[in-house]
């Protein structure tokens, strides 16, 4: 008889996977259960690079202000999520290496928090994901950002001769986080929701555009604007202690709801 026929048989007749005869039933195994365990908290800019600067205020303490909150808040929390720092002080830290802490500690979700620049008038958070920018001002927002590389020792070397400066090098992005776009949109959507409804600010929308900050990180990703510190109005409520725990604890509620849903609890 075939082996194929006899083993249809012993299976069709409960012989396979069973204890043996006389031994305690087997228990049933539990399913599995998606956890979100660890998210890693990027500050923008830091140390030598100052980022974008208002008349008083510097991106790069707007940034870690507010990334120290939203910490805080997820550890006091949720004591089951760890909380990766990329910095906590003022210091300088390269791009790549953002993302390489995140892959390192196998985050979740990464979540980088900057400042935004332009004309005076220019107000309103933006959500950022990993994609190919609809337009120039997508386009130069990413430019601005990327821009920090030009900081660092032999970037030609650590971004395969990427220039900060071409368009071309940033449609070259349009295809990386492919894989992580779904939930990087869904956390980006609650993010802006929550600024809106909890902070009452303006927002100018989820977008997308190809930061390399989000470029390497092998896990859903969103970098958040969080006003323009070019805007007087905007900056004085960006460099107030208050208002920056008011945006982290809109960034924590989009957060706290991403995983529920995610854990289906």
């Amino acid at each position: 008889m075939p082996v194929r026929i006899i083993v249809l048989l012993l299976a069709l007749a409960g012989w396979l996977g069973t204890p043996a005869a006389g031994g305690p039933p087997a228990a049933p195994r539990a399913p599995y259960r998606y956890r979100l365990r660890t998210v890693v908290l990027d500050a923008g800019h830091g140390g030598k690079d100052r980022g974008c600067a208002g008349a008083s205020a510097r991106e790069a303490d707007v940034a870690l202000a507010i990334i120290k909150s939203l910490g805080r808040q997820i550890e006091d929390s949720m004591p089951d999520v760890k909380v990766i720092y990329t910095r906590k002080t003022d210091v300088f830290v390269e791009l790549d290496e953002r993302a390489a802490i995140a892959n390192r500690h196998h985050a979740d979700l990464f979540i980088s928090v900057h400042c935004n620049a332009g004309p005076s008038q220019s107000h309103g958070t933006e959500v950022w994901t990993m994609g190919l920018h609809k337009t120039s001002a997508n386009l130069g927002v990413a430019q601005r950002e990327n821009a920090v590389i030009l900081q660092e020792d032999n970037y030609q070397s650590r971004y395969g001769g990427f220039d900060p400066k071409s368009p071309q090098s940033h449609i070259l992005f349009s295809l990386f986080q492919s894989a992580y776009v779904t939930n990087s949109l869904r956390f980006a959507q609650r993010v802006d929701r929550q600024l809106r409804t909890h902070t009452q600010r303006s927002s100018r929308g989820v977008k997308q555009a190809g930061f390399l900050v989000l470029w390497k990180s092998t896990m859903p990703s969103v970098l958040i604007e969080s006003g323009f510190l070019t805007n007087p109005t905007e900056e004085r409520y960006l460099n107030d202690k208050g208002n920056q725990s008011y945006m982290a604890t809109a960034i924590f509620r989009a957060f706290r709801e991403y995983k529920r849903e995610l854990e289906g609890s």
